[in-house]
């Protein structure tokens, strides 16, 4: 691409952005049936069932190792079940054709590297590769599309940067507009506040959360933050050593006693002052009576 055609933002709040912004019309059911999953040849995962809630905003948490990001990538078809399957609105996964696939299921993946001196506009362009013939350029509605995804991820000024000049929130904050720009009806999302600190964090959970709000987006996204995962979760999936222990809402699974299965911790929970939800204050391996706490 030579100049780019995002420079200049259009007025606050603007929608017209092709499909990008307009609340979806139908749902995809999705889910994965009788997973057995292996990495690097270890069995991770066996018998492993799972739905994900259509419109909702789905976290996956559980200590490390313990087969979060396997699974999550078992159901956006980067890796093969070796048993079970992943299901499309009544269809297997892998029997859908991968351009199709693409149109209804995003991914990001952990730790995503564009290629050297790669344009911001370019990467973000990359979103709209499944709808385009081989060959194709982008035309209008992508433009419109690709802009809107970075107005809404406040990137659009970086458009005309290298990625690789951007610090870490920038640098992830392009790949999450790039995934809005694919403007699927389920997003994955593999550790997305890793590295981040609060505020970026944050940041990157506000965009994700209102896209669900806004369009209906699914979203299921792997945290290692128990309290952003109650703040910005309608379900939470708790996993343990490759098994599911636990799924529901934030009050259903963030409990003392779930916590000290889940994390062989314990556990005071409170509340969050902003959202309401559960908040999780980790004391430690051992009990620890309340009076010492004061």
């Amino acid at each position: 691409m030579t100049g780019s055609p995002y420079p200049i933002p259009s007025p606050q709040g603007s929608t017209q952005a092709g499909g990008l912004g307009q609340r979806r019309a139908g749902a995809s059911a999705f889910g994965g049936r009788d997973l057995t999953l292996e990495y690097d040849g270890f069995r991770v995962s066996t018998g492993l069932t799972v739905d994900v809630p259509i419109g909702k905003v789905t976290s996956i948490i559980g200590a490390n190792g313990c087969g979060k990001s396997t699974l999550l990538r078992a159901l956006s078809r980067l890796m093969s079940p070796t048993r079970g399957g992943v299901y499309l609105n009544g269809e297997r996964a892998d029997k859908i054709a991968r351009k199709r696939f693409a149109q209804t299921v995003g991914i990001l993946p952990q730790n995503p590297i564009a290629p050297e001196g790669m344009l911001v506009s370019d990467l973000v362009e990359c979103g709209r590769q499944p709808y385009r013939r081989l060959l194709g350029r982008a035309d209008h509605e992508d433009r419109a599309i690709v802009r809107r995804a970075m107005e809404v991820t406040s990137t659009l000024h970086l458009a005309d940067r290298p990625v690789d000049e951007l610090s870490g929130g920038q640098r992830q904050r392009v790949w999450i507009a790039m995934a809005l720009a694919q403007d699927t009806d389920i997003l994955l999302l593999d550790e997305p506040t890793t590295f981040l600190d609060i505020a970026n964090q944050l940041d990157i959970l506000e965009v994700v959360s209102r896209r669900n709000r806004d369009v209906g987006t699914t979203v299921v996204m792997v945290l290692h933050d128990m309290n952003l995962a109650s703040r910005y979760s309608d379900h939470i999936v708790a996993m343990k050593d490759g098994a599911i222990v636990a799924e529901g809402g934030p009050r259903e699974v963030l409990t003392v006693g779930r916590i000290r299965e889940i994390f062989g911790i314990e556990s005071q929970i409170g509340v969050d002052p902003v959202s309401g939800a559960p908040y999780v204050f980790p004391v430690g391996r051992e009990e620890i009576p309340r009076e010492d706490l004061l």
